[in-house]
């Protein structure tokens, strides 16, 4: 009887959810837990080394190109979004694969940006809690307005 051998792949935004998950240490279970105190008060999440906030900005039904040119924090843009300080991840277009993120209160030096399969990005940190991302198709100089993930670390 022979064996036969199954390869797995990892599109990019699924092995940098697996690193931030695991070698990190913990960050998910800390991102369901609460500070002893007052509602408002931060999770432990904020803390240095783990995963201080994620965006999942995809322009809903009507596309990414459409995603107004204020900001807006409206759950039809995002498929997932999570902030540490437990306050508002807001987006806005600001040119053709341009765009701005804002993560109200948070205090992440670091941002992550992949746009999945045969798309590129990148985030900048341009402010506290605010970071531009620049997403452009695989292989090409040209932006374009596509669906990315930014990760706050």
């Amino acid at each position: 009887m022979t064996r036969q051998r199954t390869r797995v792949s990892l599109a990019h935004g699924a092995a940098i959810g697996l690193v931030a998950l695991f070698v990190l240490g913990g960050s998910a279970l800390a991102v369901g837990e609460r500070v002893k105190g007052s509602p408002s008060t931060a999770q432990r999440a904020c803390a240095q080394g783990n995963v201080r906030g994620v965006a999942q900005v995809t322009g809903g039904p009507s596309g990414a190109a459409n995603i107004p040119g204020t900001f807006t924090g409206a759950r039809a843009v995002f498929t997932r979004r999570f902030n540490c300080s437990r306050r508002a991840v807001q987006v806005r277009r600001i040119g053709i694969g341009s765009y701005e993120v804002r993560f109200a209160g948070n205090p992440a030096p670091t941002a992550i940006a992949n746009g999945g399969s045969g798309v590129q990005a990148s985030a900048e940190r341009i402010g506290a809690g605010l970071y531009r991302v620049s997403v452009y198709p695989s292989g090409r100089a040209d932006p374009a307005d596509l669906p990315f993930v930014v990760v706050l670390v």
